[in-house]
């Protein structure tokens, strides 16, 4: 099994930008555009991972943290320099929700909202 999970955001092509700046992540494929213009799918991979970022489309059910009041979901990065990746999302347009500090349970981590509303958990080795 393999899962991929989606983020639905109201530009896909800005989210994109986004995440390759961010999270370093790579651009692997893009699906054809829907009938308003924008890509219907971007598929991206940062290391051992793959998720993928769609338009938000009512008539689908495909609602971004926006239309809803906020994120339901946390999505958990795991990263030797969990400071830097904070900072290049916060340079990038992201704001700190939970600072990234060492934890008592043995990590370094925090909780940053990216600027479509998602949430992210970035974890990594304490300092």
């Amino acid at each position: 099994m393999m899962l991929f999970p989606r983020l639905i955001v109201p530009d896909p092509v800005r989210a994109s930008a986004f995440y390759q700046a961010a999270l370093g992540a790579e651009q692997v494929f893009t699906a054809p555009p829907a009938e308003d213009g924008r890509p219907s799918m971007i598929e991206h991979r940062v290391k051992g991972g793959s998720f993928r970022v769609s338009p938000a489309v009512q008539a689908w059910g495909w609602r971004s943290p926006e239309d809803l009041g906020g994120s339901p979901v946390l999505i958990e990065v795991e990263i030797e320099d969990a400071d830097a990746v904070g900072e290049r999302m916060i340079a990038h347009g992201a704001e700190v929700v939970v600072p990234i500090e060492n934890r008592p349970y043995g990590k370094r981590s925090g909780r940053i909202r990216d600027p479509f509303g998602h949430l992210w958990i970035i974890t990594g080795p304490l300092r």
